[in-house]
């Protein structure tokens, strides 16, 4: 299985390779691994791909990608009466516009007006789902015009569709996107947030078994800030010797590679400097970010030092290290670490990523963080 661009999924049906549409604009990295099974329907003709992907399968389990869908499971749910706080909604209009936004459902609750806003969550660990898996500045304006619908008068919320049985508690995903998370933590006591756990059968018909997931405000606003670490993936398409500041003359093999860095503080400018060619040349990263022609930092938002932890763990997982590189004030022997293919299609670089994004996280929570 392969991703040639965010919306076509090159897969394997009946032995044939066979491009579908994948309506889901996510990163999806976690989940769009090598042999996932996918769940496809057949498109009527005339449409330029032949399938669309509707679900994919994590560990046994059915996981809804079809973001378009997720407005059909929220109507289902309401007007069910399964979702807690609005069971007694009525739908009075599906995609209603006030002013510059657009909203999914305008509701009726008690008599008063309600616009509500569906989102798609399908990034997980074992307990924790976080949203959203990439920057989202329209998710950011949603809550921004929900907020201010509130001010108004009128009844405004979110509804997370969490797209794994198992979880427990529900995060935005202050690391990818900082803003997103701020914006959230502003939305509490002034407008509906929830988010619930679905459950999708084998035959992918919807259980009935949903529930409340557990929205930990206090861990939210103790995280949400811009500090931390950071991962730095460079791509070298040929070999090169380049000269790195007090290190001289370096040679570096084709392929990726994989920084560890961090910043106490402003940890967004720190990568957004990383991104930049021209700059003034001052770490070893700088002079061979110059020759890298694929630049990506992922943000690892922390208080702790876990810096030379995270150089470890990608030491581990990688093919070569640089000796002596970017760790000139610690007793790391490298910070700078190289791999023959793309780390973003690598399951083991994912889980180092993921454990250190989710799974630290997922520790620290209790029920009583409310």
């Amino acid at each position: 299985m392969a991703r040639p661009n965010r919306f076509v999924v090159r897969c394997i049906l009946d032995g044939k390779m066979t491009d579908a549409y994948l309506p889901n604009p996510g990163r999806l990295w976690e989940l769009l691994l090598p042999d996932c099974p996918l769940y496809l329907s057949e498109n009527r003709a005339g449409v330029k791909l032949p399938y669309t992907v509707v679900a994919m399968e994590k560990e046994g389990t059915p996981i809804l990608l079809h973001t378009h869908l997720a407005n059909d499971v929220a109507a289902f749910l309401l007007g069910s009466g399964l979702v807690p706080g609005l069971e007694d909604v009525r739908i009075v209009k599906r995609e209603v516009a006030f002013g510059k936004s657009r909203f999914d459902f305008l509701l009726e609750k008690d008599g008063r007006t309600m616009v509500l806003e569906i989102k798609n969550c399908t990034l997980f660990s074992d307990r924790l789902a976080m949203f959203p898996d990439a920057v989202t500045r329209r998710g950011s304006r949603h809550l921004e015009g929900l907020m201010r619908l509130a001010s108004s008068g009128i009844r405004a919320g979110v509804l997370f569709l969490v797209q794994w049985p198992y979880a427990q508690y529900f995060m935005p995903e202050y690391h990818t996107d900082l803003v997103f998370s701020e914006t959230f933590l502003k939305c509490r006591d002034r407008i509906f947030l929830e988010a619930l756990a679905l459950k999708w059968n084998s035959d992918l018909s919807l259980d009935r078994d949903v529930r409340k997931l557990v929205i930990p405000w206090r861990t939210i606003e103790r995280k949400s800030r811009d500090r931390g670490c950071y991962i730095l993936i460079l791509r070298l398409g040929n070999d090169a010797v380049v000269m790195t500041g007090g290190l001289g003359n370096v040679f570096f093999r084709k392929g990726y590679y994989l920084y560890a860095g961090s910043a106490k503080r402003a940890l967004t400018k720190r990568m957004e400097r990383h991104a930049r060619r021209r700059k003034n040349l001052f770490w070893h990263i700088d002079y061979l970010r110059e020759k890298a022609t694929f630049c990506r930092a992922l943000a690892i938002r922390t208080d702790s030092d876990i810096e030379c932890a995270l150089a470890a763990d990608l030491k581990r997982i990688s093919h070569w290290s640089v000796p002596g590189f970017g760790c000139s004030d610690c007793a790391c022997k490298s910070h700078l670490f190289g791999m023959d293919t793309n780390p973003l299609h690598s399951s083991p670089f994912l889980d180092v990523l993921y454990n250190y994004r989710i799974g630290s996280v997922e520790g620290e929570l209790d029920d009583g963080d409310d």
